[in-house]
Formats: C-alpha cells, sequence, structure tokens
C-alpha cells in the first residue's frame, strides 16, 4: 500500500482515484477545485479530501494530477498551495492530463529542482475506460521513475507503456488523436453515405466490421450514430481542445496533418450546431442535417 494523493475530480480522475483506493488497496487524499465533489468521493470511497493540492500531496509516495489543460495543470503543481510545494524527496507526480508536451517538459525539470519525479501520463479510453479501469496510458519520462509508477498506475490501466523521455506520453497521445478524429470522420461519411444511398446500415456495418474497415468506433459507436444520438463519451469541446494542441505541436515540429485540420474545423461546425457536449461520433450530425 503506498500513500496517493489525487488532484482532479472530473469524470476520468473521480473513478481513477476510487480504483487507485479500491483496487490498488492505496491510502488515497483527493483534492478538487470544487470541494463538494471531493466530499462525494471520499464518503463513497471511504477516503479522505484535501483543502488544497499541496496539503493533499503532503507525504504521499504517488502525486496523481488529472486536470482541464496547461495552465490548470500549472496551477496544481507549480502555482501557489501547488503539490510542488509540499512533495517530498523522492515522490513521483503522475500527470494524466491531456496537455502539451512543452508543459510536460517544463514540470519534468521543475520536479527535478525539488528532488521529486515527473511522468507525463496522458489516457486514452474515455469515461469508460476510466469507469472500468482499463486505460491505456502513455508515459514520458525517466525509466526508473515509471517502473515506480507502474504498479500503481495499473490499478486504472489495462495497458501502461513508456514512450520516451518527458513529453513523449504527450506526443503519443497527440498522435492517438490524430487517429481517432480521422477515423470517426470515415465513418461518419460511411453511414451518411449509406443512409443516402437507403442501405440498411446494420447490415453494412454487420458485413464490413469483419474486414478491413472495422474499428473500435464501428464496433462501438454505429449504432448511436445510426439513431441520432451523441451522449456517449468524449465531448466535442474536450476533442478541439486536444487538436488544438495537436495542431500546435504540428506547427512547431513543422508536420503536415491536413486531414487533422480539417476534421477540427468540422468539429467547430458540430459546435456551431449547438454540440459542444456531444460526444466525437457527432461528425454525422453535421453532415446529416438539412
Amino acid at each position: 500500500m503506498a500513500k496517493v494523493a489525487f488532484i482532479g475530480m472530473g469524470v476520468m480522475g473521480y473513478p481513477m482515484a476510487g480504483h487507485l483506493k479500491v483496487k490498488g488497496g492505496h491510502d488515497v487524499t483527493v483534492y478538487n477545485r470544487t470541494i463538494a465533489k471531493a466530499e462525494a468521493w471520499a464518503k463513497q470511497y471511504d477516503g479522505k479530501f484535501a483543502p488544497t493540492p499541496a496539503k493533499a500531496a503532503e507525504d504521499a509516495d504517488f502525486v496523481f494530477t488529472c486536470v482541464g489543460n496547461d495552465d490548470d495543470l500549472r496551477s496544481v503543481t507549480t502555482g501557489e498551495n501547488g503539490v510542488f510545494s509540499s512533495m517530498k524527496a523522492g515522490a513521483v507526480l503522475i500527470d494524466n492530463t491531456t496537455a502539451s508536451a512543452e508543459v510536460a517538459r517544463e514540470l519534468y525539470a521543475a520536479a527535478k529542482e525539488k528532488g521529486v519525479e515527473f511522468i507525463d501520463a496522458p489516457v486514452s479510453g474515455g469515461q469508460a475506460g476510466a469507469e472500468n479501469g482499463v486505460l491505456t496510458v502513455m508515459c514520458g519520462g525517466h525509466e526508473a521513475a515509471f517502473e515506480k509508477a507502474r504498479p500503481v498506475i495499473d490499478a486504472y490501466a489495462r495497458m501502461v507503456g513508456l514512450m520516451g523521455s518527458a513529453g513523449a506520453g504527450q506526443l503519443t497521445k497527440m498522435i492517438n488523436q490524430i487517429c481517432i478524429a480521422g477515423i470517426v470522420q470515415g465513418l461518419a461519411e460511411g453511414i451518411h453515405f449509406g443512409k443516402q444511398a437507403g442501405l440498411d446500415i446494420e447490415k453494412v456495418v454487420d458485413v464490413i466490421s469483419k474486414g478491413a474497415a472495422g474499428s473500435w468506433q464501428m464496433e462501438n459507436r454505429h449504432k448511436t450514430m445510426n439513431a441520432g444520438k451523441y451522449d456517449f463519451g468524449f465531448a466535442v469541446d474536450w476533442m478541439r481542445k486536444d487538436l488544438g494542441i495537436v495542431l500546435e505541436e504540428a506547427r512547431r515540429n513543422q508536420a503536415k496533418l491536413p486531414l487533422t485540420a480539417l476534421v477540427d474545423q468540422f468539429y467547430g461546425d458540430v459546435q456551431a450546431m449547438g454540440g459542444n457536449r456531444w460526444d466525437t461520433s457527432s461528425l454525422l450530425a453535421r453532415l446529416d442535417r438539412k
């Protein structure tokens, strides 16, 4: 059993912290900006909550963060009452936020100065993956710190991999989002085309999903997409945040991402339709609108 702090009780962090307590058997203290969520978690999981990130991280062996963006991450780490002000020497900070590679490298350097370890560890699998403890975790950082943290991360993960030095986890998550954007757009166009052609989408998918066109998105989202229901996971607002990070990094490293840039614009159209909180499969709604 380790002493663990978890900062950020959103739709991902809340169940992830729960797995650390129940499955991992760790002593977990949580912090959330809205204290009511931290209180609710502590009551549900018989855990503890703290009034500040620094207080949560006191004497912790492992500190997890899962917040909104780069600025939120800086606030709970290097900001006033951030975890770096109280983490003990040798402790490990594991950041599950989807953020920039730049802030990952910045926090890695800041951690080193404080005598603690930092691993950027963004996740894939969405809310369902977090609730079921089957997330994919892409890590960047020092190998020794990764090996130390991996058994703890395993409590909420199905796959955990060290991708390289600091920032490599975030860069891998960017590739993940690039691939998802293209797959979802292709699936949306395929379903839209089939409907326009008068085909039975269920029959079509039953056949093509067994061949080269098959994908997780097709298997898990074609029914809800065909029914015009888009309340099943990762929100458009979050995807646009992630694609913004991708495109900014691409400008920095001069990668050519024409399809990703186009799909990002398409998600902007979905937002304009009022679909900010629809899931990412709602690219079909853009095509089906009259």
